[in-house]
């Protein structure tokens, strides 16, 4: 014989969760959505390729692509690639019929030299950036010029430049300048909008976890606790916590950052306040405890 049911115990429904499951799909939906279509952006702007200088048939064409920004000593690098075009070239472009000088302007540090008849080799150059300090971090800004004038055995011959981005933590914005001679670029550097959305993120999470260990702390000392030791372990280890979480930040930033007087270094200040305290409150309620005299 079955039991008889309690009328006083609720009933669960098989359909109870659908009205919390659905608004957390949709937004799981449209939280995808979103990062998708700014991850496209952002790869489609990293993609793009600036091309600059002579459409001749007679012509050298550059390949420049950036590598790695070193926002600490305000330079990149620089990957040329130099195919001759026409009847500047041999063996399917890939040397020069005579000697090749490739000169920079004055921000890249050498200019680039080829040997007639010999095979053109992708070099590595540096180039200086001007503007802006890596203590701004993420919001630093940097310019610079890239350009290249050729001689092909001493005579300027027509030059065409292709210009792209490799480094995934910036963001490059080229705008063709116009050059009597050759092709020049102006670009200006930002971080990427990937970093920079991680950055901020990194700022309200410490400033989410200082106010929770406010909190925290504001409800031991009203109510009295004492020494509670799991409090007083979880706002510990929150302190130390957050400065491993400071040093994942993308692009290594230096101490004293916008990241850090914006949020890392006033949440490690309150939170350690906090601690401190709530250490002192608890001894002090501990010791009165104590002092009390039982019945």
């Amino acid at each position: 014989m079955a039991p008889p049911t309690d009328p006083s115990r609720p009933r669960r429904s098989g359909t109870s969760l659908l009205p919390v499951l659905l608004p957390i799909a949709v937004l799981i939906v449209a939280a995808v959505g979103v990062g998708s279509w700014l991850q496209f952006s952002e790869r489609q702007a990293n993609d793009t390729v600036h091309t600059v200088g002579s459409s001749a048939p007679d012509r050298l064409d550059v390949e420049a692509a950036i590598q790695r920004v070193d926002a600490a000593a305000r330079e990149l690098v620089l990957r040329v690639r130099v195919i001759p075009r026409g009847t500047l070239g041999e063996e399917e472009g890939s040397a020069p019929v005579a000697d090749l000088t490739l000169q920079t302007t004055e921000a890249t540090l050498g200019d680039l030299a080829f040997k007639a008849h010999e095979r053109l080799a992708t070099k590595d150059v540096q180039v200086a950036m001007t503007g802006g300090s890596i203590s701004d971090y993420p919001f630093d800004t940097y310019e610079t010029d890239v350009g290249f004038v050729a001689l092909l055995d001493g005579k300027e011959v027509p030059v065409r430049m292709s210009f792209s981005n490799n480094d995934t933590l910036f963001a490059v914005d080229a705008t063709p300048l116009p050059s009597r001679r050759g092709a020049l670029v102006a670009l200006e550097v930002v971080r990427s909008g990937s970093l920079l959305a991680f950055a901020s993120f990194m700022m309200i999470v410490m400033w989410a976890l200082a106010a929770s260990v406010i909190i925290g702390a504001w409800y031991l000392m009203t109510r009295s606790e004492g020494m509670v030791w799991p409090a007083l372990s979880w706002m510990a280890a929150t302190l130390f916590a957050l400065a491993a979480f400071r040093n994942t930040a993308p692009g290594q930033p230096p101490i004293g950052s916008v990241l850090d007087w914006f949020a890392f270094l006033w949440a490690e200040t309150i939170i350690a306040l906090c601690l401190t305290v709530t250490v002192v409150t608890g001894v002090r309620s501990t010791i009165r405890a104590d002092d009390t005299p039982r019945p």
